[in-house]
């Protein structure tokens, strides 16, 4: 889970001293600027994004049942960024897995991508797709999701 977070803090940590310099130097609106935008990449680089993370195993029993796909993902990746973003508001009917604080998902990832960690990998249908279209993606979507 820390590691999930280590690049969130790393964001905020640089963006308070980028703008207590700026302060310190008499720049309040830049220092303001820096800090809320430092705050928005922690926030989007964070797993606040993204929609609840389950266990891989719960994710494959869901998927079996509903036929929604798995998305494994991990916090700090731009291209499960991306996805998730283009995905919008569809994002929250697909099965979210965090390869980092599940390592039958990063199990389940490295089995389909010949030992990599290669994210974002979404399932469908017990059929691996690496970083695929966000368009396609929510064309997997059964018709009632």
């Amino acid at each position: 889970m820390t590691r999930a977070w280590t690049l969130p803090v790393l964001f905020m940590t640089g963006g308070a001293l980028l703008a207590t310099v700026q302060f310190v130097r008499g720049s309040s609106v830049v220092a303001v600027a820096l800090l809320l935008l430092f705050v928005l990449l922690a926030g989007l680089h964070s797993p606040l994004a993204f929609p609840r993370s389950i266990g891989a195993a719960e994710a494959q029993d869901r998927s079996a049942v509903d036929g929604r796909p798995v998305v494994y993902w991990r916090a700090g990746c731009k291209y499960c960024l991306r996805l998730r973003i283009r995905l919008g508001r569809s994002a929250r009917h697909l099965h979210w897995v965090d390869i980092w604080s599940d390592p039958a998902g990063a199990a389940a990832v490295r089995a389909a991508n010949d030992g990599d960690e290669t994210v974002p990998t979404v399932v469908v249908a017990g059929q691996a797709y690496v970083n695929p279209d966000p368009a396609w993606v929510r064309g997997q979507l059964p018709a009632s999701g």
